[in-house]
């Protein structure tokens, strides 16, 4: 399932929760595609919570408690971690990480707090969310297969990558334009991860995100960027995205574009994608200026002239999702509808 559907599904989870209607969700997918980043981001935008218990690292009593004797009794102490709506909120999300790496003594002490919401005579709070995640055997991991009763406790989803959804992502997040730019020319980049291979450094969602970090570290040092692109996504990809950045001098004018200027479309198409995601960043960075709609318009008469009109559809469409429905209000919107309506329609 896509990234975008899968947060509505937790968003669901999470006010489901409130009425007593949640069902713990476990979330299947290769490493990097960002399964801990989509509940974090639910979270924050509810302003709640996340405890991230990481299950490959525990042992059966951290999650049932070390016991301990009252007179002649054995009671058990709930550990700290686990949520507590006096200390975490009454509302929140506990996220069960790396469920399928743990060991089979442990995953058997999560099946009561998972299906029951209990351990012992300890209760997760009404308000609180269980979702776990964890990688298929297929994907070079330490895992287990996961046993039938824990597995029946789950509804269960497998995360898959989606070029727009992560587009949409890396704008909001401030991702370089220039690494959007190059994933969206080399789309099969996004995610490549073949376990035969046993790549150390490879593309996913999670690491164009430290290629990000990386050009923004070095890209004043020469020597050190190439290898540090490398050490981040692979040689191949590094070595690509390294090449596509140097010749992102060719690019047009970005500024006179923006001042309304008449200004040529790149005729390579590697130039035209990275011309196209550099407006659709000076879109986003202008959306809260007094001259915004004048900004938008020049972006869209420019849009209007990529010989390759769906270049242009492309562009309006990140633009869209960036800036939503204002971008309806600008005069220019009109225009550009009317002149890819035959490629829309098709």
């Amino acid at each position: 399932m896509r990234p975008n559907h899968l947060l509505a599904v937790i968003e669901k989870e999470f006010t489901s929760a409130q009425h007593g209607h949640h069902t713990p969700v476990m979330l299947w997918g290769p490493p990097g595609v960002g399964k801990s980043q989509m509940v974090a981001q639910v979270a924050q935008k509810h302003a709640v919570p996340v405890i991230d218990i990481r299950l490959s690292q525990m042992e059966p009593s951290d999650l049932r408690g070390i016991p301990f004797r009252v007179e002649e009794r054995v009671e058990w102490a709930v550990p700290s971690m686990l949520p507590d709506a006096g200390r975490h909120g009454e509302k929140g999300f506990l996220f069960l990480d790396e469920i399928t790496s743990a060991a089979p003594t442990v995953s058997a002490a999560a099946y009561q707090l998972i299906l029951d919401r209990r351990l012992g005579n300890y209760r997760v709070p009404e308000g609180w969310v269980i979702i776990a995640a964890g990688n298929r055997q297929g994907d070079r991991g330490v895992t287990y297969a996961m046993p039938a009763p824990l597995a029946n406790r789950f509804s269960h989803y497998t995360v898959d990558t989606h070029l727009d959804d992560w587009v949409a992502w890396a704008y909001a997040n401030g991702i370089d334009d220039r690494v959007i730019a190059f994933v969206r020319f080399r789309p099969e980049l996004l995610f490549d991860f073949d376990p035969a291979q046993n790549p150390v450094a490879f593309p996913s969602p999670r690491s164009w995100e430290y290629a990000h970090r990386a050009v923004h570290k070095f890209e004043h040092q020469p020597q050190l960027l190439l290898a540090s692109l490398q050490a981040c996504v692979g040689q191949a990809a590094g070595i690509e995205l390294h090449a596509f950045m140097q010749n992102l001098d060719q690019l047009p004018d970005i500024e006179a574009i923006l001042r309304g200027e008449k200004m040529a479309v790149p005729k390579d198409v590697d130039l035209q994608y990275a011309v196209a995601s550099a407006l659709v960043g000076h879109a986003i960075r202008a959306r809260n200026l007094a001259n915004a709609n004048e900004l938008h318009g020049r972006i869209l008469d420019y849009a209007i002239r990529f010989p390759q009109r769906e270049m242009g559809v492309m562009l309006v469409s990140d633009m869209h999702r960036a800036i939503g429905q204002d971008l309806f209000s600008v005069p220019q919107f009109a225009q550009w509808a009317d002149s890819v309506a035959d490629v829309m329609i098709y």
